[in-house]
């Protein structure tokens, strides 16, 4: 079989990414030269890598198992010319990926830890827990903050399952500014919500705006939309509005904001899990494990309850 390294990296890529267009926009190419590469890849193994979806695109089970290998091959040969342009060969890079709360306070936290340490590189990126997923299969990353709601079912459907140790079990709040009249007591009512301004964004892929309090009856009045968590909370502080905000951003507020529980209606739980591809090459275990207990180390210092 043969082969190219480019075509193997555009593998990688579109598993990680979901789609052509997105791998070529990552990887530098136009999406005809990254189709040219997939169809010279599936001529080379003889074997359907791709399969076309309506929400993207997906590997073959042929396409995994290539790509299994493939990620060991590409990391062998980043760590060889890592240790070519002279890089330090004796420490370990461990490439993290979080969603996007968990990386305000948490990965930071950990990262300081690890410095202390000396013997790993870190090395992190932010994204939704189900882009974050992809780059885990891809070989992209080492490991990753996933997030889940209820009802907590399994990150994708994809074998093996991944390896997650739960991190962080907390419920959601909502962000108010301390001026507010809500703000005065120790939680907020549900029913108090109704015809709240909210600040919330849109995520990607059609999915419901971040920062409303889920369920509330009728169409919730947004009068901001930002995707940044910061900038939610910053416009919160100056009375713009209300936003939902993970226990794991409580260390971070800005002053003038209060985060407080909601009574009644559903329970609006959180839960943080550090996860990997059991087996994967690369990092050596070692290193994996240190990364695992800085995190879980910093899950556990985070402030508890409202603030």
């Amino acid at each position: 079989m043969d082969m190219s390294l480019t075509a193997l990296r555009i593998l990688r890529e579109v598993a990680e990414r979901g789609s052509f267009t997105a791998a070529a926009a990552a990887s530098g190419y136009t999406q005809s030269a990254v189709s040219r590469q997939a169809a010279s890849l599936e001529a080379a193994v003889g074997r359907a890598l791709f399969e076309r979806r309506r929400d993207g695109v997906r590997l073959t089970e042929a396409g995994r198992t290539l790509l299994r290998r493939a990620a060991r091959a590409l990391d062998e040969l980043d760590s060889a010319q890592r240790e070519l342009t002279g890089e330090r060969p004796e420490r370990v890079l461990i490439r993290l990926g979080a969603f996007t709360s968990a990386g305000a306070w948490l990965v930071p936290r950990a990262a300081a830890e690890l410095r202390a340490r000396g013997d790993v590189d870190l090395v992190t990126q932010t994204g939704s827990t189900r882009s974050l997923v992809r780059a885990l299969r891809a070989g992209s990353l080492d490991l990753a903050v996933l997030a889940l709601t209820p009802p907590f079912r399994p990150f994708d459907e994809e074998t093996p399952e991944l390896a997650a140790i739960k991190i962080s079990d907390h419920e959601l709040l909502v962000a108010l500014p301390e001026a507010h009249p809500l703000a005065m007591a120790d939680s907020i009512a549900v029913q108090d919500l109704a015809d709240q301004p909210w600040v919330a964004g849109r995520a990607s892929g059609g999915d419901p705006a971040l920062g409303v309090w889920p369920g509330l009856p009728g169409r919730a009045r947004v009068v901001h939309s930002s995707p940044d968590w910061l900038a939610k909370l910053h416009l919160v502080a100056t009375g713009a509005g209300l936003t939902t905000v993970p226990q794991m951003l409580l260390p971070v507020l800005p002053r003038g904001v209060r985060a407080l529980p909601v009574v009644g209606g559903s329970h609006e739980q959180r839960q943080a899990f550090v996860a990997r591809v059991p087996g994967a090459a690369g990092a050596s275990e070692r290193a994996l494990r240190a990364v695992e207990d800085a995190l879980r180390e910093a899950a556990f210092q985070l402030t508890v309850g409202p603030r």
